[in-house]
């Protein structure tokens, strides 16, 4: 066993204790005049809904004191809120309304004890259209909320579509754009608020297969829109390997036409968003994860014009809102060393766009007043590593090199979540906060990561998963061989299935890894599936596999079984409400750690659920987690 060197010193764990509880604001949604915006901020210590103007640093909190606060969107008319509050911490959500002057709070939707929420879209006519999963079956109902008198309409069109969000609503209020399907397989549907009406799918391409088919094949999209005339809008692979922008115009009361490419290229379209009368859009593209904004002219399926480049102060924008009008974008911009925070900017107007007009505006952005300060020290800014994995698939990641090393030494590598998901430059607390304590940190995108197209994203799922494990110690051997990483000295970090990689890496390679902490990770998969929330389950067959037919896959796939090959310390953290990655989990692998006589220490969240959200939670849990790799890597840098 490692000797334990005494803890992180005082400097050491004040900086710590600053990027921990460094405040963020997010999930802007602007007034229906464009004067002031809503957002959620944790500068309380927990996530609450604030209201400001977008000149003065007069922000004041609408949510009720002891509500967590997912999201918000702004009606379109008026003063009415609608937001998202998980339950306890949990990754339920319940569905509430609020007056911008903090009056009027009521509970709409998600009163039941298993029930979940997902967001949607406001009708013209001042309702809110969403979907509820019973926590019950897999699937859910889609309804319309009238936030004046709490009825909600049903959509029975909608049922047959199983677990499914709604994307839009017509401006007549007579159809949704529906998202149905599971990981990876989702798909865009028309759907009729007449109860007597069918779903429709949007995007229908012929069957390549079978050129005689008679009918055609579904095929996925995303964040469906609707247009001023009869076309819609979306993302969609459309048989390639990148999301692109599509437009599919309506021929008939129950046909589309074929999809067309609006925009489209090497890079996925992260985001977009139609502007007023639909002549362009604003996309945000995902290049190598740092993100860019354009303005593009959507008119024709091939425009004339050339985009005009957005700039934007900060790598990354998680999250934005455009003004009714489309002429100020309200961005969530975050990097690696500013914390979440919006800006705004001003955008030329469509004769600019479209037309090729000259502006003579500028497009810088401000950052609103209103906007949390934080105190940080010097942070880790991260340069972006290219490798290959042992069979020659390409793989990048982010190294946050300690302050002052030149020279191998104690690192640690961070799997990221979902996995379907992407290690980008932003605001990342464990990763800022080991290196403040003297690790170096790799935060690579190994396969089943987004962003790298969808052969890349689909390469671990269900059989092919075990192959995509070779990610792990073929990161290693290029720190090692780099000269980053201390052969005898590397530890792994990872959160939710990036905790799962964590179990994984330690039992299948025990000798690579000194020490390892997983945070909300699945210790056992057919556990969790029996476990966690029932849509849940149903959403990741396509990426885990299936827990009745796929069972043996499910049992050979997880570390649990495994655990008598572990031999590294291994630091277990845990929201007690989690219902995504129940606290189970986390609770069988010390159990079965315990059992095996192997290092092991449990550190349990009170109030946290699947994410840590409260300040004092997140301190606590980023000073055990660079406390441990303090303990068992050696540090130096103790500063």
């Amino acid at each position: 066993m490692l000797d334990q060197p005494a803890g992180p010193a005082p400097g050491v764990v004040a900086a710590i204790e600053s990027i921990a509880a460094a405040p963020g604001a997010w999930c802007p949604s602007l007034s229906p005049e464009g004067s002031r915006v809503a957002y959620v901020c944790d500068r309380s210590g927990l996530p609450r809904l604030e209201v400001a103007s977008l000149e003065g640093d007069d922000a004041v909190t609408v949510s009720g004191p002891a509500q967590e606060v997912i999201s918000v969107a702004w009606g379109p008319t008026g003063e009415r809120l609608i937001y998202l509050v998980s339950p306890a911490g949990s990754i339920r959500a319940e569905l509430h309304t609020v007056l911008a002057d903090g009056s009027g709070r009521a509970l709409l939707a998600g009163a039941g004890a298993s029930e979940t929420v997902f967001a949607g879209s406001w009708t013209a006519d001042g309702r809110y259209a969403c979907s509820i999963a019973d926590g019950v079956g897999p699937g859910t109902r889609v309804v319309v909320v009238d936030p004046e008198t709490t009825a909600l309409q049903p959509v029975p069109a909608a049922d047959s579509l199983g677990f499914s969000v709604v994307t839009a609503v017509s401006s007549d209020v007579t159809e949704l754009i529906v998202r149905s399907g599971p990981r990876n397989r989702r798909r865009l549907y028309l759907v009729p608020l007449d109860p007597t009406g069918r779903a429709i799918p949007v995007v229908q391409v012929p069957d390549r297969a079978r050129p005689a088919a008679a009918e055609p094949i579904v095929d996925t999209g995303e964040d469906g829109r609707f247009g001023v005339a009869d076309e819609v809008y979306l993302r969609s692979y459309l048989g390639g390997d990148s999301l692109a922008l599509i437009r599919v115009d309506r021929l008939g009361p129950r046909r589309f036409g074929p999809p067309e490419p609006v925009a489209a290229g090497g890079a996925d379209v992260d985001a977009f968003a139609l502007r007023a009368g639909a002549l362009s859009a604003l996309l945000v593209w995902n290049d190598g994860g740092r993100q860019r904004a354009e303005l593009r002219p959507i008119d024709k399926p091939v425009p004339a014009v050339s985009p005009i480049p957005i700039p934007l102060p900060l790598p990354v924008m998680a999250g934005w809102g455009l003004s009714r009008d489309g002429g100020e974008l309200i961005g969530e911009l975050t990097g690696p060393a500013a914390p979440r925070a919006l800006y705004s900017v001003t955008l030329p107007p469509d004769d600019v766009v479209t037309g090729g007009e000259r502006w003579t505006g500028t497009t810088t952005a401000r950052r609103l007043p209103a906007m949390p300060a934080a105190d940080l020290p010097p942070l880790v800014e991260p340069e972006l590593v290219e490798y290959e994995s042992s069979d020659g698939t390409a793989l990048s990641g982010w190294l946050y090199r300690a302050p002052g090393r030149s020279s191998p030494g104690p690192t640690v590598v961070s799997f990221h979540g979902g996995p379907e998901s992407q290690e980008r430059p932003s605001f990342a607390q464990i990763s800022q906060s080991l290196a403040v304590t003297g690790l170096s940190v790799f935060a690579p995108n190994v396969r089943g990561s987004s962003g790298y197209g969808l052969a890349f994203m689909s390469a671990d799922d269900g059989s092919a998963r075990t192959a995509s494990f070779q990610d792990i110690p073929a990161t290693v051997d290029h720190l090692v061989r780099q000269g980053i990483a201390e052969p005898d000295a590397v530890g792994a970090y990872g959160w939710s299935y990036g905790g799962y990689l964590v179990m994984t890496a330690l039992t299948r390679w025990p000798a690579l890894f000194r020490a390892g902490a997983a945070h909300a990770g699945m210790a056992d998969l057919p556990s969790f599936f029996a476990e966690t929330e029932s849509w849940m389950a149903a959403a990741s067959t396509t990426e885990y596999g299936d827990p009745v037919t796929d069972a043996d896959l499910l049992a050979t796939l997880s570390p649990l079984a495994d655990f008598h090959r572990l031999t590294a310390p291994l630091l277990l953290v845990h929201g007690e409400m989690d219902t995504n990655v129940p606290l189970s989990q986390s609770l069988r692998a010390h159990a079965r750690l315990c059992e095996l006589a192997r290092p092991v220490e449990l550190m349990l969240l009170p109030g946290e659920g699947h994410a840590i959200v409260g300040t004092p939670n997140r301190v606590a849990a980023a000073l055990k987690i660079a406390g441990w790799f303090h303990r068992w890597l050696g540090c130096g840098g103790d500063g």
